[in-house]
């Protein structure tokens, strides 16, 4: 498996551009956008995303068992495969917390 926060993604996550989280056990799959640089790597594994107003994806969440999640992020200010442009997608699960030591690491003004 490819180590995915790396450089070349912690410069992209920076970059201040859209990032979509989508819930795909959703029927339909709920879709919901911040901003990236929001977003805190805390290691390889775990990231944690402000998500106030995010109420549908929340509730969806809390129904389904496995909370399959897919968040996408892209620069156009970095050069990729095929020119400028570069973009990552992220496969993984998701919980909403709302106290605890991840909690009181959100830093966004959200």
């Amino acid at each position: 498996m490819t180590k995915i926060m790396n450089e070349d993604f912690l410069d992209v996550l920076q970059d201040k551009g859209p990032a979509t989280i989508v819930s795909i056990n959703g029927n339909p799959a709920s879709v919901v956008n911040t901003w990236s640089q929001y977003i805190n790597v805390v290691s390889d594994d775990i990231i944690l995303i402000p998500a106030a107003g995010c109420t549908r994806l929340n509730k969806i969440l809390k129904k389904i068992q496995k909370h399959e999640l897919i968040i996408t992020i892209g620069s156009y200010n970095y050069s990729g495969t095929a020119g400028m442009g570069r973009g990552y997608h992220i496969h993984g699960s998701g919980q909403f917390i709302n106290e605890g030591a991840y909690f009181d690491q959100n830093e966004s003004p959200i």
